[in-house]
């Protein structure tokens, strides 16, 4: 008979590892539509849009000409030299083909380089409430995770007192998200520069999560750290397509890196994925040289979807939720209601059939919040905000 395996014949660098929330959810509004009832789903962070034509041509096209084969594993040179220059253009930067690594979506460009320079007991900042990846490549690499809380009153950027205080020669890698998830946040350009500081300070890496830094609104521009002086030496760009050409399925993002940092990280993709599909890198190369007018007109539609749901979400005594100004997720404050986020989201789906994350999906600091998702249909919007409105006054 073989043996049971138990939590206590895993290494700790595993056993602390827990499912991302939206999946659960997910998987319990499935199984209440399998019974018959309809969830509206503001759940899941991904693009209601379908591929661009063109770009799904692009790698349909490159399958039929045989670009089915290994690539180098940073990634087909002419792809890396487009990505340097398209993302050099969109930030005001100089960016070398070589500091471009091409991986299988962006996770590889947060997990690899927090492998590549955290080592055990090293300290790791990161924004709390945040992408639970981040907590959870922190403690594979055997770092020590500092949450710092994001403040609602600071459009959900650090509270700076508390970075202020835990920064220190101990720190080896602070992460940054701007847009952010789960609370659509921007970081203050005045922020950045404070961060920067400490950084330059305290000699910190920093790892720069931008996937979202086209999803914009109001004229706003998302400004990254690296274009701050000297910055670029000490951080990690890290984008992709999921988010901006509505490719989440395709695996495809990249990392901006120093050179030589650059280099360990191509070893670990030699050595953990081989490469990314090829196919998949020549649709992202049509994604970035074809026409615009998709990132254009996705941004415009989801201005509009905010913009109505944050109407109607206000509107519901004792919600109150911050204009979001990027990514595609609203983030509501619920602490007058008297129940902890958790409750809320669970009761949410099972009496009112609206399927939302807990704030604390993204960390303790998430608590007191839901998240919702208008990257779906105006019609989902308002249907599942006017049944979150009704089960509210019912409380």
């Amino acid at each position: 008979m073989a043996p049971i395996l138990t939590s206590s014949k895993f290494t700790d660098r595993v056993t602390h590892l827990q499912p991302e929330g939206a999946y659960a959810v997910l998987a319990r509004a499935q199984a209440l539509e399998a019974q018959g009832r309809k969830i509206i789903h503001l759940e899941i962070g991904q693009p209601d849009f379908p591929t661009p034509k063109n770009v799904s041509e692009a790698g349909i096209n490159a399958i039929r000409a045989g670009k089915t084969k290994y690539t180098p594993p940073a990634g087909i040179p002419k792809f890396r030299e487009i990505i340097a220059g398209y993302a050099g253009n969109l930030r005001g930067l100089k960016i070398n083909p070589e500091q471009v690594i091409v991986g299988t979506g962006s996770k590889p460009g947060l997990f690899f380089p927090t492998l590549a320079l955290v080592s055990p007991g090293d300290e790791v900042i990161y924004p709390d409430p945040g992408f639970p990846t981040y907590e959870a490549m922190i403690r594979v690499a055997g770092g020590i995770p500092v949450p710092i809380p994001l403040r609602e009153e600071n459009q959900f950027s650090f509270d700076l007192d508390i970075f202020d205080a835990e920064i220190s020669d101990r720190t080896r890698l602070v992460i940054l998200n701007s847009p952010g998830n789960p609370t659509g946040g921007v970081i203050p350009v005045d922020d950045l520069k404070h961060i920067a500081s400490r950084a330059i300070e305290h000699d910190t890496w920093v790892i720069s999560d931008e996937i979202y830094t086209q999803l914009v609104y109001d004229n706003i521009e998302a400004h990254s750290i690296a274009e701050l002086d000297g910055m670029l030496a000490r951080t990690v760009i890290v984008d992709g397509f999921s988010k901006t050409y509505s490719m989440t399925g395709w695996r495809l993002g990249y990392m901006i890196a120093p050179v030589g940092l650059a280099e360990r990280l191509e070893l670990l993709i030699t050595h953990a994925t081989g490469c990314t599909a090829a196919f998949t890198q020549y649709a992202g190369l049509e994604a970035l040289t074809g026409p615009q007018d998709f990132v254009s007109g996705m941004v415009t539609e989801y201005q509009q979807r905010r913009d109505r749901m944050l109407e109607l979400v206000n509107a519901i005594p004792g919600l109150r939720a911050q204009r979001p100004q990027g990514a595609f997720y609203l983030f509501p404050n619920i602490k007058s209601f008297g129940l902890n986020a958790k409750q809320i989201a669970t009761r949410l789906i099972e009496e009112a059939g609206v399927a939302v994350l807990a704030g604390t999906d993204f960390g303790a600091g998430g608590e007191g919040y839901i998240r919702l998702v208008y990257a779906t249909s105006m019609e989902d919007i308002e249907e599942g905000v006017q049944r979150m409105a009704g089960w509210f006054r019912s409380l």
